[in-house]
């Protein structure tokens, strides 16, 4: 005798197989979307640091937080910077955006800085999956 389909059987054993094994799989993938944005973001922020370094070499300081990352498309003070590239640090119109859209927050303190991302919250502050991302705890890698 020739069969030429599957029985229900069949097919409901396959069904739950499938089943046992998303119910295995999807656990261990849920959050790493989110994760991945996060890591992104630090990578993002690293990626300022050149930018920041060749502003620094060219004018002996970085930007107050008030000039903020724009000084690194368009000097902000010819007088304060007359060293300042013609070109900028950055491709003007090429600011990065952090991975939920939102622009980084630079802050300038005691000769050094911190790059802050508010997060998928887009708040200041927050803890746990809200929280905020720094430059100063991302992991080095």
């Amino acid at each position: 005798m020739k069969r030429s389909a599957f029985t229900l059987i069949e097919l409901m054993i396959v069904i739950v197989i499938l089943g046992l094994l998303a119910s295995l799989v999807m656990p261990s993938l849920m959050g790493k979307g989110e994760q991945a944005k996060k890591d992104l973001v630090c990578v993002q922020m690293n990626g300022l640091r050149t930018p920041l370094k060749f502003f620094k070499m060219d004018n002996g300081v970085y930007p107050t937080t008030e000039e903020g990352l724009k000084a690194l498309t368009t000097n902000p003070n010819s007088e304060k910077y007359p060293a300042y590239d013609k070109n900028g640090y950055l491709e003007k119109g090429k600011f990065p955006k952090d991975s939920w859209g939102s622009d980084f927050i630079y802050i300038y303190t005691d000769g050094d800085y911190d790059i802050i991302s508010y997060g998928p919250d887009r708040k200041e502050g927050g803890d746990s999956d809200g929280a905020d991302i720094k430059l100063s705890e991302c992991k080095k890698k």
